[in-house]
């Protein structure tokens, strides 16, 4: 088996720990029926980034923008319906010891807790949301804040990541980026898996990683689906 050593994992959330695919996309779709939008052009834009971001890319009106993201997000944490644990997820969060993991995710905090406690995942002691930074994601803003609240150098981190958007971010931030899913866009500079399936924690190694207070990780993985044949970044 295959082994991947890191100083720290940093998980995006939606699509990556959490499968809430069928509830995204029917609240865009909504959204595409009140503003007569195409729903595959909204979804592309979507993917990864933060709900204001996409609200504001197809309403010009600052205001009715502002509106529609509240009323988005209000729906968004209140609905639950169908959320699940990427498979494997909860196994290999179960197993990692303290201190060594963090979620960054487009979404907003309150939402974040919401779809992780529906998925039945553990909230991480570190958790970098759309209410934490200026930039979302492609920007690497996110990756470099939990990298740096986790004490160690983001080039030593480990990105898990399902959308064009966080793969570039996760990228540029110079973390190892690895993809969760079907997204084939990046097969020649990250590894690829389906999911979570058959990673374990090796051996957790403490005052080994790369910054004050960091500890390093131990995975073995399986053989991923695509290995990235490109120069690592």
């Amino acid at each position: 088996m295959p082994h991947l050593h890191t100083s720290a994992l940093l998980f995006d959330m939606d699509g990556t720990l959490v499968d809430s695919t069928a509830l995204v996309e029917s609240t865009w779709a909504g959204f595409c029926a009140r503003h007569g939008l195409a729903l595959p052009d909204v979804l592309a834009y979507a993917h990864g980034r933060p709900t204001r971001e996409t609200v504001g890319r197809f309403l010009p009106d600052p205001e009715l923008a502002a509106a529609e993201t509240r009323r988005l997000v209000a729906h968004e944490e209140s609905e639950t319906t169908g959320i699940t644990a990427i498979p494997g997820a909860a196994e290999l969060l179960a197993a990692l010891p303290p201190g060594v993991w963090a979620v960054v995710t487009s979404a907003g905090r309150r939402l974040a807790e919401v779809r992780l406690a529906a998925a039945g995942l553990p909230l991480p002691e570190v958790m970098v949301t759309a209410d934490d930074v200026v930039h979302g994601k492609p920007h690497p803003e996110g990756y470099l804040r939990a990298a740096a609240v986790l004490g160690v150098e983001p080039a030593a981190t480990v990105v898990f990541e399902d959308s064009g958007a966080g793969v570039l971010a996760g990228l540029e931030s110079g973390a190892r980026t690895v993809v969760i899913g079907g997204l084939t866009t990046y097969d020649d500079v990250a590894e690829r898996y389906a999911d979570f399936r058959g990673f374990r924690v090796a051996e957790p190694e403490s005052g080994s990683g790369s910054g004050a207070g960091s500890a390093a990780v131990v995975l073995t993985v399986p053989e991923p689906v695509t290995a990235r044949t490109g120069g690592a970044r």
